[in-house]
């Protein structure tokens, strides 16, 4: 297992006594479409971490494969300025929550930041979000990602 995925499964099994099933795939599941033929599931179920820089910090919106982020809802949310709200820098999401892009988990961050969820995703049993590498992803029912993430489910696609 590759080390990053590894230490996700690691983190979620100590911090909130969860067990993932991570699904490695050499091709990557960097992009939604990518990680939905790999699975095998509709783009739509795939709950992908985007993180947003904002006036206030950096944020994580999992969204589903589907749609796209709408800043301004994410700017409204966070009561922040829309002009504020844009993709966050590689380099601080890695600094700041422990992963890379495309690797990002819902949650087991290095930092206690906000999530939000995509309320499309909450009309799935199962969604698939990253394992903590581009090449690794686990199943959830959107349920549980709103539990161990804390996340307020909101409106936030385009």
């Amino acid at each position: 297992m590759h080390p990053s995925a590894e230490r996700f499964r690691e983190r979620a099994a100590e911090e909130l006594d969860f067990d993932v099933d991570v699904h490695e795939f050499a091709e990557g599941t960097k992009t939604a479409e990518d990680a939905a033929e790999q699975v095998g599931c509709d783009v739509a179920a795939i709950a992908s971490s985007i993180v947003v820089d904002t006036a206030d910090g950096l944020v994580v919106v999992v969204t589903s494969g589907a749609n796209r982020v709408d800043f301004g809802k994410v700017a409204d949310l966070g009561g922040v300025p829309a002009d504020t709200v844009g993709m966050a820098d590689a380099d601080d999401i890695k600094t700041t929550l422990g992963w890379s892009i495309g690797g990002v988990p819902p949650f087991c961050h290095d930092a206690d930041i906000p999530v939000y969820l995509d309320e499309t995703l909450m009309g799935f049993d199962e969604v698939w979000g990253a394992a903590g590498t581009p090449t690794a992803v686990f199943p959830i029912h959107p349920d549980r990602v709103v539990e161990l993430s804390g996340a307020t489910v909101a409106d936030i696609a385009e």
